[in-house]
């Protein structure tokens, strides 16, 4: 006789709350950070922005996707062993690509450091190091360039410690000048020095590796063949744009299926030995690895040397420690409890949510309202480490700022029934919009390298609040068992179609204005929609809702001869209803 399986529902929750901890705790290590070392590498605010709008693109359609073949097939335990392993290998990747630039990747690191020496505390002041070139200049040479009204003002304790041989590169690092526009004037006559010397055929001083990489031997020959310097320059960033482009769409596809797969198996799972309830805490664990990793990495590569060696900046450690977490994500995958579904469902949810929400007017303005947000959200991420570090935050200022939004929103969430019920189910969306709008306005005044920290408490608003609001609208105008489905689309608007479109609309503002104005434009959007959303959803009649579990549990007795024809028909009716939307 078979013995029936034995089903242990704490060891799975344990196990489903480490593995989540984990995953969380390696994407926090890299994927915050991604447009930080795009920027590194040498990319402009535009290109990073559709780099990150096709991430998000491929997110949206490939997620869902691979979650159904997975499905259907049984594969869900070697789709999500798989997307790990291979994760690892696309996200190392990235590391083999150079810069633009040799100095493009040094040219942020000592920003913080020289902030109350006198340089320059934004990276438009900084010198444009790619117009220097290779040059060997020493201190005494660099120094002597110098107004005496701005030598005054250098940190004479630096230059000592700066060596006779230093180059140019290295002088400005060892110096403190407080004339942004002597310094401009020195990298300008340099530069034509250097072009002078190139058009004379001298031999130009190169103090590279041997092994220098394929785009700066390209930019050389360019320049040596009589091609324009900007021309070069472009051909160059492009080149570069494409193979980053290559290698993130890699990762995203290879990346992509995990989160669709796990949630379904562990969700089916509860679902089968009847204990979902664990299942709307889940998240809360997820947040915790990813606030402490964040915050662990920003701290061990904020005292780190800006180059670990020749070719290796600091900030692989981030992609290092994203390697180590998934590898231990790995590991805990083989015991992730899933459940073998045998059997089939003969309507897609996804289609039929999609149904439930155009018919539902007040469903379709929150539909609308997570794309907004979504939109906004993202342009805010993307860009806001480039703000910070402009005003001179290191890894750590941003790996707390992570973490404080993480944790105001885990606190938060203990009272979110009691908001709910307060402020009212629209009162807490125009809430949380408000509160992100005051956000986007504070981050485009920031004035020092700790200074976003103390208004990250209010993402507790701005996405917690927002997004439970969101959440019960979606299970208002859900049928019975389709809340998940119906939720998925609202994320789907909001973190797939949104994002990637505020990507790219955030790209082209920021490169074409400043990240200021894009931080105040986003502001002026949330405050108008906020407004707009709690008018229209005022003059939308809310529809009249079967509640068939009241019905079901009702006594006999209950249902008495006394019901006038209206009550009856207005109850046949809504079940009429109920049942064409769940033929359809």
């Amino acid at each position: 006789m078979r013995r029936n399986k034995q089903w242990d529902v704490n060891k799975a929750m344990l196990l489903s709350r480490l593995f989540q901890f984990l995953h969380c705790a390696g994407k926090a290590c890299a994927i915050p950070f991604l447009t930080l070392y795009l920027r590194h590498l040498g990319l402009t605010a535009s290109l990073t922005g559709i780099i990150m709008g096709t991430k998000h693109f491929i997110n949206l359609a490939w997620a869902p996707l691979s979650g159904y073949f997975a499905k259907h097939y049984n594969k869900r335990r070697v789709v999500i062993l798989s997307s790990l392993l291979c994760s690892i290998g696309a996200g190392l990747l990235l590391l083999l690509i150079p810069p633009a630039d040799k100095a493009t990747m040094t040219r942020y690191c000592n920003i913080s450091a020289f902030a109350g020496f006198g340089l320059p505390k934004t990276a438009e002041d900084t010198i444009n190091y790619s117009q220097l070139g290779n040059t060997t200049m020493t201190v005494h040479a660099f120094t002597t360039l110098i107004s005496p009204t701005a030598l005054s003002k250098i940190n004479t304790k630096h230059i000592a410690t700066a060596g006779a041989g230093q180059t140019l590169n290295d002088a400005i690092l060892a110096t403190a000048a407080a004339s942004k526009h002597e310094v401009k004037r020195i990298a300008h006559r340099q530069s034509h020095r250097e072009n002078h010397k190139n058009e004379e055929g001298a031999d130009i001083p190169d103090n590279s590796d041997s092994k220098r990489s394929v785009r700066s031997g390209s930019l050389k020959t360019g320049s040596a063949h009589g091609q324009k310097p900007t021309d070069v320059v472009l051909e160059v960033q492009h080149q570069l744009f494409f193979l980053v482009l290559m290698a993130v769409a890699l990762w995203e596809v290879l990346a992509a299926p995990l989160e669709w797969t796990v949630d379904d198996g562990l969700y089916e799972y509860l679902d089968f030995v009847d204990a979902t309830d664990g299942y709307s805490q889940h998240w809360i664990w997820g947040y915790l690895g990813a606030a402490c990793s964040a915050c662990g990495v920003g701290l061990l590569v904020s005292n780190l040397d800006c180059l670990l060696n020749v070719h290796i900046h600091r900030s692989a450690v981030h992609f290092y420690s994203y390697a180590i977490l998934i590898t231990l994500t790995l590991l805990t995958g083989t015991f992730l409890p899933i459940h073998v579904n045998r059997k089939r469902e003969q309507t897609n949810k996804v289609l039929k949510a999609l149904h439930l929400i155009s018919n539902d007017g007040r469903a379709t303005l929150c539909a609308l309202t997570a794309f907004i947000v979504g939109a906004v959200g993202s342009a805010i991420e993307n860009y806001l480490f480039w703000q910070m570090q402009d005003k001179g935050s290191s890894e750590f200022y941003m790996g707390a700022s992570i973490a404080i939004k993480l944790f105001a929103e885990i606190l938060l969430s203990f009272f979110s029934d009691k908001i709910l019920k307060t402020v009212g189910q629209s009162g807490t969306v125009a809430l949380g919009m408000l509160c992100m709008a005051v956000q986007c306005l504070y981050y485009s005044f920031l004035w020092s390298p700790w200074s976003v920290l103390p208004i990250q408490s209010l993402n507790a608003f701005s996405n917690g609040a927002l997004w439970w609001a969101l959440n019960a609208h979606c299970e208002d105008v859900s049928t019975p068992g389709m809340e998940r489905s119906v939720q998925r689309v609202f994320q789907a608007l909001s973190l797939g179609l949104g994002a990637g479109i505020g990507s790219l609309a955030g790209g082209f503002i920021a490169s074409r204005f400043s990240l200021e104005v894009l931080y105040r434009a986003a502001a002026v959007v949330l405050v108008i929609w906020s407004v707009a959303f709690l008018i229209v959803q005022s003059r939308i009649p809310r529809q009249k809702k079967v509640n068939y579990s009241q019905l079901l549990a009702a006594d006999n007795s209950d249902l008495s001869d006394t019901e006038t024809d209206q009550e009856r028909d207005w109850l046949v009716k809504a079940m009429k209803d109920e049942i064409e939307n769940n033929s359809w």
